[in-house]
């Protein structure tokens, strides 16, 4: 007999959450005070603000200024009850899913898995390459990045691959990435690494579409083509990655560029479990009514990353941004109490309020529905914006104090290997 996780008695419908993302995390807050018994699944016991990940992997933020404990953020709700633990499958029929801590029973039952990367079948890729979905991740990055600038020094013969970057996706993580390396490129290796100071550091951003940032406007791909110009990133578009073996970039062209790091950011799917039925994933992503409920499933709902909602206005479903997850989730929140008083549920209509993404110090697009605007004044739009929406009063001192030395100094002070990166 499988052991049970321990949690309180209740006699209120218990709502088990899996994922403390953007999703999981709106979602239990909204129930909170409600009357339902809610129990948070995370493999981590922090929220990770995930759009800072790349300053991280630059050296411009330290890891725990863009995590928050979850146990802090819950500690004030009482029906709200988080559990550390891998969630290794579900068992639709006996309504309980097994974790690594125990068997879990619920009533209504909430994935917010998010996403993972997608290699698109590419092992070598999938291998060698650096992912940025995770704080461990953005911290190999950054002691790659660091430990391959030693590595050209001290070994002359590799110094062309270690001086190499390859970002591979044109879209906002990429692009975010790519400005930040140039910004890394200019103001810190000279003066850090005077060694390398009158040597070819290449940053190349590749890109399978005729543009970067396909997803915003027109005149917002074309500012930020000419703000990674300026950085000194080189745009390959309409080229494709083909493989990568740990030394050597090989595009859909032929050509090869020497390069012991490669990031990719080109592709994503959604972080499925086993147990839900083979009938309701589509694409990667598990197919939703408008309800966010899972095809065939009465009470079992996705959101988020994981999410496929497919409607005549949307056959690929919702983008897998942020803003699409917690709508979502707020929804959901008011119609599982709908649910439990068996009223009517009301169904998922989102609005987009526009997106944005920052290429560097002074350099940011946005792109409103009536409104886009570019440079200095977007670059303070999207700073706010992102203050904003960190978790934590503290996590938003610390990252507006870091920002600001970072822009009168043009110094990413943490430039630390504090543990070194061995490969995967």
């Amino acid at each position: 007999m499988e052991t049970q996780v321990p949690l309180p008695p209740t006699s209120h419908p218990r709502v088990v959450i899996i994922g403390g993302g953007f999703g999981g995390l709106t979602l239990a807050r909204k129930l909170c005070g409600q009357n339902f018994q809610v129990v948070l699944f995370d493999r981590n016991n922090f929220h990770t603000f995930q759009p800072l990940l790349y300053q991280v992997a630059t050296g411009g933020l330290e890891p725990d200024s863009i995590a928050y404990p979850l146990r802090k953020i819950f500690q004030d709700y009482p029906n709200v009850n988080f559990r550390l633990g891998e969630v290794i499958k579900l068992d639709v029929a006996a309504k309980t899913i097994l974790t690594s801590i125990g068997l879990v029973r619920y009533d209504y039952l909430v994935l917010a898995t998010g996403s993972t990367n997608n290699f698109f079948g590419m092992q070598e890729v999938e291998k060698f390459s650096m992912p940025l979905k995770s704080i461990s991740e953005a911290l190999d990055m950054r002691s790659l990045i660091l430990q391959n600038l030693e590595a050209a020094i001290n070994f002359p013969e590799n110094r062309e691959a270690c001086l190499n970057f390859v970002i591979v996706g044109g879209g906002p993580t990429g692009v975010e990435l790519a400005g930040a390396l140039g910004e890394f490129k200019r103001h810190i290796v000279p003066s850090d690494y005077p060694e390398l100071k009158d040597l070819p550091l290449n940053i190349y951003l590749l890109e399978g579409d005729t543009k970067v940032l396909g997803s915003m406007s027109e005149v917002a791909s074309r500012k930020a083509k000419q703000f990674l110009e300026k950085l000194g990133v080189k745009l390959l578009l309409e080229k494709r990655l083909t493989n990568y073996n740990g030394y050597e970039v090989t595009l859909s062209d032929g050509t090869i560029i020497p390069a012991k790091t490669l990031i990719w950011s080109a592709g994503v799917k959604g972080q499925l479990l086993e147990g839900i039925p083979a009938d309701s994933i589509s694409r990667s992503r598990i197919i939703t009514d408008v309800y966010n409920r899972i095809k065939g499933l009465d009470d079992v709902f996705a959101i988020g990353d994981v999410a496929g909602m497919i409607t005549e206005k949307t056959p690929m479903g919702f983008p897998m941004v942020a803003p699409v997850a917690i709508q979502q989730a707020e929804l959901l929140a008011k119609n599982l109490v709908q649910l439990s008083e068996e009223k009517p549920l009301k169904p998922f209509n989102y609005v987009d309020k526009g997106s944005m993404a920052t290429v560097g110090r002074n350099k940011a697009v946005v792109d409103l529905h009536r409104l886009k605007f570019q440079g200095a004044i977007a670059w303070f739009a999207w700073m706010f914006v992102h203050l904003m929406s960190l978790v934590g009063f503290r996590n938003r001192i610390v990252v507006f104090i870091n920002w600001v030395w970072n822009y009168f100094s043009y110094d990413r002070a943490i430039r630390l290997i504090v543990r070194p990166f061995r490969g995967r």
